[in-house]
């Protein structure tokens, strides 16, 4: 059986880390440098690293900050942001990312998707979906959830999973920053249609929450910021109390 894993997401924004609720009202979580070392130190599995504007700014990921990140870790670390061809993401590998997140672009341009997998391995491709409920259908949301779209989040992680991504991070915005648990259901229903990998983004407040994605979301991994940049819930007593209900996980 494969270890679940535990993934600190560090939202970048003018060099700093943040984080809000709902994906607006951001406040300052500290140096994405300090906060990266920190994280692999005590035992983090991955990082995550968003460069939140990026799209909005229409620029490219810092490769001076991913450069600097990648020199304090040693787990594997995702950059995302405002990637938008194969070139930029040749540029992040050889800066220390091991692997990229793309979103907006990959919905303007699905074909990026087959280009960054035959390129650089479907292990390297993360597609990172940001979808709300409307109607109570789950829609996918583009550039930092401001641009809501038609397209429906099952549909669109089937088509990216054939068109070679490794690895799905869904973010429920229903569920950004209120602590109130992860989108299980959808999760769960994400894992039955897929066969690759799904990283529960949203929601995490307690313990609970994390022991509750694993069993009832089917999540192959849990991301969370907040709760681990303010110290409310330390990864080594989070890692114990998985462990003591069963899930695989590496300590």
């Amino acid at each position: 059986m494969l270890t679940k894993r535990i993934v600190p997401c560090l939202d970048i924004k003018n060099g700093r880390t943040v984080k809000g609720v709902n994906f607006v009202d951001l406040r300052d979580a500290g140096d994405p440098v300090e906060l990266a070392k920190q994280y692999a130190e005590v035992g983090a599995d991955e990082l995550v690293f968003l460069d939140i504007a990026a799209t909005l700014e229409n620029r490219g990921t810092t490769l001076n900050m991913v450069t600097r990140v990648a020199e304090q870790v040693n787990i594997p670390f995702t950059v995302g942001g405002g990637i938008s061809s194969v070139e930029h993401v040749d540029a992040l590998l050889k800066c220390g990312a091991d692997k990229v997140s793309i979103n907006s672009s990959a919905v303007k341009r699905p074909d990026l998707v087959n280009e960054l997998a035959n390129k650089f391995g479907s292990q390297c491709v993360v597609v990172a979906i940001d979808a709300k409920q409307v109607d109570g259908n789950w829609k996918v949301h583009l550039a930092g959830g401001t641009i809501p779209t038609d397209i429906d989040l099952f549909e669109w992680a089937k088509e990216v999973e054939t068109r070679g991504a490794g690895e799905i991070l869904f973010t429920s915005m229903d569920h950004d920053g209120t602590k109130a648990g992860f989108a299980n259901e959808a999760l769960a229903q994400l894992s039955d249609t897929l066969n690759i990998p799904i990283i529960a983004s949203g929601g995490a407040g307690n313990v609970q929450h994390f022991v509750d994605t694993f069993k009832e979301g089917k999540s192959d991994a849990a991301l969370a910021a907040s709760v681990f940049h303010f110290g409310e819930i330390p990864i080594p007593e989070l890692k114990q109390e998985l462990k003591k209900h069963n899930i695989e996980i590496r300590l």
